[in-house]
């Protein structure tokens, strides 16, 4: 392990110090890039060799100079809102200066909508976009999550093993209730809980055109506060010409995944249509632990002249084995696969169904107007078989209520959430663009459970033991300024005001009612600068403060004597980023400073749930690395290295004797849970000629805490994994285009677990620990046919 951290640290340094050595005093393309209608000159317009890493950014006066690269591949010129130039290699003028004239085009609308909610380079914060490409070449059936591991500071995991099923990402540490996931800039996070299920949207990757995820705070967006990071995808992009493609996937632990996609192409030039079938099943790495996942995405668009709009409804339908359970440390060394739940229907069993109507209206050459509604139908249940149960405890009065018995229940959610999302947006191209928007969105939510059977008493079937309804309503407004003070100078600054209402009445699943009310109202400021301190080196800082209420657990499963309060985070980015020649490197240092943190200390409620508290002050300070960098035109390399330290200040740990009063024991700067020191991802991509693609995927994450004490008998070890993948696509003449892949996931068999919890309990004054873990799978494949017609 110490060899490959130090092989890592070593091609960080040849890759920084390359740009300025072996392609030295090549040959350079230069131009201007600016609006055709007006001639203005376009800041900050991409300029790039498909298919490369090797890329620039126009200037505050449109002027570029991009290295030319080998291979000849051509040439793009993109910006937001405009028609993308493609020149061919032999079409560039000899001369090598170019200038650059890009057409506004109401067909770019998608780009549009979801900008009011990204960050840009003018942002000054830490940010990663995911194309298309990238995202298909990794796209074999895993989960979104699964697709996007080897981007900075990020770490995934899986209940089953696979990366099929239950997933899950962290960033920074941060895990999914605070981390604000949009498509299309609307929200996705669960009202109540706040985090993602990624199991509802199945092969929503099949669908997706690029992602961008934020480090930190973030833009100002919809939905839940972000703590750790942002997660914003835009679904599927415009599509001129018709197209048709039939996807099969086959892998390991009899995984399958199937989806045929469809296009219209643009039809009477005004008019669009696309759409997608899924079907994803597993049998996955732990016993039992299936899936069965089907999806669609339908969309349809309209392209005026000034207006666009896009109705979307996508949706997914889950039928999965329960392995949330995880492993006792003692079968992890002896049955890695084992599953405790036997009963034959331990399942989860959800639909979801997303309805979206987007639309973007030209008001002007500067003005531009968007307006999104959106309504998502959630129903499903989980099904669990409970031994030793007392029926009295369920409300049952009837005969053998206090006889302890085997019985099935069903938990259910029933929920509706909708609203609108809004941006006006004004952009004059070259000194100032400014974005004034919010949303309102309410979700309303019935929890209810149900005894479906019981072995010792006639219950009539259904019997409804709590119900509960909880209503959340979410009002943000922003203000975002970009202001090009002077040519190598910005300044961001972002203003959004948040107001909170979640009011539930009821009975929780242990019976107690649990009505309660609450408000919150938090002011987010954000502010930076980004300088350009040359042609090739920005330089950027920024200030922001983020903050979320309590999730729905929190308040029921509180203590009736205490009420959980509101986090804050303070976030301070600093950076750089450095483009030469045929590679890059950024450099990202961030203070996250928490107040009020809510995390697991041990505590429990008087019904015996865990519970989580507020600690006064932790924080977490680090470095992000990124590099880029392609030898050649057949050989490239991206590497990311974050090294950071994750503290709480100062808390006390609950240990609770079941029978007696609680111990409790003082920690002081102690680390944060599941927030490892080191986290490397390394990407080798070689391609001997245009048709084939070989990679190697190498993942490392440091020790991992499962709980706050910093104790490593309560811990997750370390782990690498490396993966392979080839890539080859061939067009036969008269024959839809052919594409293979083969994935060979974990080469090494490195025997590792992602995941975990533990909990300690007091028994006869002596302290035990047991510890749970998810193991994830050993060496397996995947292999992937598709036709595109």
């Amino acid at each position: 392990m110490r060899n490959f951290i130090v092989t890592i640290s070593l091609l960080f340094f040849l890759a920084c110090t390359e740009f300025s050595g072996s392609v030295f005093g090549q040959k350079s393309i230069t131009g201007t890039v600016s609006e055709e209608e007006t001639n203005l000159p376009l800041f900050g317009a991409s300029i790039y060799w498909e298919n490369t890493t090797v890329g620039t950014k126009s200037k505050f006066d449109g002027h570029f100079t991009l290295t030319e690269y080998g291979g000849k591949p051509s040439l793009i010129i993109s910006f937001i809102g405009y028609e993308k130039m493609i020149i061919l290699n032999d079409k560039l003028p000899a001369n090598r200066n170019l200038d650059i004239k890009l057409r506004k085009s109401i067909f770019q609308s998608d780009e549009i909508i979801v900008s009011a909610t990204r960050a840009t380079d003018k942002s000054a914060m830490a940010f990663t976009n995911i194309g298309k490409e990238d995202l298909l070449k990794q796209n074999a059936g895993q989960d979104l999550p699964i697709l996007l591991n080897l981007t900075p500071s990020l770490v995934t995991t899986t209940d089953a093993g696979a990366g099929i099923g239950y997933t899950g990402l962290r960033i920074r540490g941060s895990d999914a209730t605070r981390i604000n996931v949009t498509v299309n800039g609307i929200p996705i996070n669960d009202a109540e809980s706040q985090g993602v299920y990624w199991v509802n949207m199945p092969d929503l990757a099949s669908s997706v055109s690029s992602i961008q995820i934020q480090r930190g705070v973030g833009t100002s967006t919809n939905g839940a506060g972000a703590f750790g990071g942002s997660v914003n995808i835009q679904s599927n992009e415009f599509n001129k010409k018709a197209y048709a493609e039939i996807n099969s996937s086959v892998g390991s632990f009899n995984s399958f995944k199937n989806n045929i996609r469809l296009g219209s192409g643009l039809l009477a030039n005004k008019f669009t249509i696309d759409g997608r079938l899924s079907k994803i099943t597993s049998a996955g790495f732990v016993d039992r632990a299936f899936s069965d996942l089907k999806s669609y995405y339908l969309s349809g668009a309209y392209y005026g002249k000034k207006s666009f709009v896009r109705l979307i409804t996508f949706g997914g339908k889950e039928k999965t084995y329960q392995s949330w359970n995880g492993i006792s440390e003692d079968k992890l060394e002896t049955d890695r696969t084992y599953n405790s739940f036997t009963y034959p229907n331990q399942t989860d069993n959800y639909t979801q169904t997303h309805y979206q109507l987007l639309s973007t209206h030209t008001l002007s050459s500067n003005w531009s107007l968007n307006a999104n509604l959106h309504y998502t139908k959630g129903k499903g249940y989980y099904e669990e078989f409970k031994e030793g149960q007392m029926l009295s405890n369920y409300g049952f009065t009837g005969a053998n209520s206090n006889v302890e018995t085997e019985l099935v229940r069903q938990k259910w959610l029933d929920n509706d959430f909708y609203g609108t999302t809004f941006s006006l947006d004004y952009n004059s191209y070259k000194k100032l663009s400014t974005s004034m928007g919010g949303g309102y969105n309410i979700y309303d939510g019935d929890h209810f459970g149900e005894i479906i059977s019981a072995k010792e008493a006639l219950l009539v079937n259904g019997f409804r033991w709590y119900k509960s309804n909880s209503v959340k309503k979410d009002f943000n407004i922003y203000s975002k300024t970009n202001l090009q003070a002077t040519e190598t100078l910005n300044i961001y600054a972002d203003l959004q005001l948040r107001t909170v209402s979640h009011d539930m009445e009821g009975t929780g699943n242990k019976m107690q009612t649990i009505d309660q009310m609450h408000n919150y109202t938090f002011f987010n400021p954000k502010i930076g600068a980004t300088a350009s301190l040359s042609d090739n080196l920005i330089a950027y800082m920024s200030f922001s403060v983020g903050q979320k209420e309590p999730n729905r657990t929190d308040f029921v499963d509180s203590k009736s004597t205490t009420s959980p309060k509101a986090e804050k985070l303070n976030d301070l980015e600093l950076g750089l980023k450095y483009t030469k020649n045929k590679g890059s490197f950024t450099a990202n240092a961030y203070w996250m400073n928490y107040k009020d943190q809510l995390v697991l200390t041990g505590a429990i409620n008087e019904v015996g749930e865990s519970i989580r508290t507020n600690i006064p002050k932790s924080y977490r300070l680090g470095l992000e690395l990124e590099t880029k960098y392609a030898f050649s035109n057949k050989l490239a390399w991206a590497a990311n290295m974050t090294l950071s330290q994750n503290k709480v200040r100062s808390f006390e740990e609950f240990i609770p004797d079941y029978e007696g009063s609680n111990l409790i024991v003082n920690y002081k700067k102690t680390d944060i849970a599941y927030s490892p020191n080191l986290i490397l991802g390394s990407q080798i991509i070689f391609k001997p000629i245009k048709a084939i693609e070989f990679a190697l995927l190498t993942k490392y994450v440091g020790l991992q805490f499962l709980d706050n004490t910093s104790n490593k008998a309560r811990s997750l070890d370390a782990y690498i994994t490396n993966d392979l993948r080839f890539l080859y696509n061939v067009k036969p003449k008269k024959f839809p285009t052919i594409s293979i892949g083969l994935y060979l996931n974990n080469v090494l068999n490195e025997q590792y677990e992602s995941n975990g919890y533990t909990f300690s309990y007091l028994y006869e004054n002596q302290v035990y620990t047991e510890n749970f873990y998810y193991p994830q799978a050993g060496r397996n494949f995947m292999a992937t046919l598709s036709l595109i017609f």
